[in-house]
């Protein structure tokens, strides 16, 4: 399954760089691309080509793929964590407390690594309030780090909302609009390096996890029975998806819905086992925002937030993942 899904990605991405408002081939492509690794004496494509295959289309076919990976492969993991399949990234609050934070960059002004700088701060930031409010005493259990998770999440929802509010509404509220529904439309090389850092490792960790999820997806009491170090895992994976989080909106805005959707279609082709379901839904991941970004940017003359596509696909099809669920008896089940 994994090798024929790297396939169908590597033929996604020369194909996506193919479709736009300025027609290429897969060979023009090919022959581009390959050109950084043996130079052409006498190259057959124009400058122009050249430009718009590695400086415009590149970036953010790169950015989707890598986003797509991240979102999947944390949906994932937070999924199997706490044993719920209506979890997804948002649930622990960092992607409102990043949302906020890049709210407020465009409020003050403040663009390009700045932006990325704050949003990301406030991402992580509130990872770590989610984590002071559901500790007590030393010990934290999954519902109270929900509960936290909505608590915190509203704050910066109602934090954003006056951020709005105080706007400019012809220049700043405009800006802030759009970069909440997602976009990767102006992605270049040093947005596709922020994203590699802080999706790359941390999902890496999650990946040497993926046993351990396994067993804390029987239940804590059976994984500390089992020798797990509950507190310590499920920890090391909260941080680990909210540095993926962070960093998606830092550089991207809000994505909805593929952490959400995407592990349940992973789950379906491989089962519920990380050590399978990791990789196979990162990949699903990279493949589907990589095709819902072909239709953002070539479906009208505008081009469309990825967030207002992931949610008008996401909201069905999860609804079907959901009856099926409980058709078959619930998440128990699975």
């Amino acid at each position: 399954m994994l090798p024929g899904l790297i396939l169908v990605l590597v033929l996604a991405v020369l194909w996506s760089v193919t479709i736009g408002r300025y027609d290429l081939t897969v060979g023009q492509v090919a022959a581009i691309l390959g050109d950084n690794l043996v130079p052409v004496a006498d190259p057959g494509w124009a400058p122009v080509q050249e430009v718009v295959v590695e400086q415009v289309r590149l970036p953010r076919i790169l950015a989707a793929v890598i986003l797509g990976f991240g979102l999947a492969v944390s949906g994932a993991a937070l999924q199997g964590l706490f044993r719920n399949p209506l979890v997804d990234p948002g649930i622990i609050g960092v992607t409102s407390g990043a949302g906020f934070g890049g709210t407020l960059a465009i409020l003050l002004g403040i663009a390009g690594s700045g932006l990325v700088a704050v949003a990301f701060g406030f991402g992580v930031g509130s990872i770590l309030l989610v984590k002071f409010l559901a500790t007590v005493r030393g010990r934290t259990s999954m519902l109270t780090l929900v509960l936290a998770g909505v608590i915190v999440s509203a704050f910066f929802s109602a934090a954003i909302s006056i951020a709005k509010l105080l706007a400019d509404p012809f220049q700043k509220l405009p800006a802030i609009t759009y970069w909440l529904m997602g976009s990767i439309a102006s992605t270049d090389y040093a947005d596709l390096l922020t994203i590699g850092l802080a999706v790359g490792p941390a999902a890496l960790v999650i990946y040497l996890l993926r046993f351990q999820i396994n067993i804390l997806s029987l239940g804590e009491e059976r994984a500390r029975a089992l020798g797990s170090r509950v507190g310590l895992v499920q920890w090391i994976v909260l941080l680990a998806t909210a540095l993926i989080s962070a960093g998606v909106v830092a550089t991207s805005g809000i994505i909805g819905w593929v952490g959400l959707v995407i592990p349940h279609v992973g789950r379906a082709l491989v089962g519920a086992d990380h050590r399978r379901l990791l990789p196979v839904a990162g990949v699903i991941g990279a493949i589907y925002l990589l095709l819902v970004d072909n239709v953002a940017r070539t479906a009208t003359t505008a081009e469309i937030p990825l967030g207002i596509i992931t949610a008008l696909i996401g909201v069905p099809v999860f609804a079907v993942i959901l009856r099926r669920i409980h058709a078959n008896g619930g998440w128990s089940d699975d």
